[in-house]
């Protein structure tokens, strides 16, 4: 799986569990707030998928916020 930002591109290990992709970072990843702080949108990329292309709107940045 591979998270791209405006500032930070970083391929994760990620595992195929029934109709989902998982991959876990730590809570003080710096991917995190890169992700918060995107100027408009992230890509997440996987393999035999197309791309998501997902906001940074306020719910993503307050998700981050609760799991820290």
């Amino acid at each position: 799986m591979r998270i791209r930002t405006e500032t930070v591109e970083r391929t994760l290990q990620a595992e195929s569990r029934q109709d989902a992709v998982i991959s876990t970072v730590s809570a003080n990843d710096r991917l995190l707030d890169a992700m918060a702080l995107s100027k408009g949108r992230f890509a997440v990329e996987v393999a035999g998928a197309p791309p998501l292309y997902l906001p940074s709107w306020a719910e993503v940045t307050r998700v981050i916020e609760d799991c820290r």
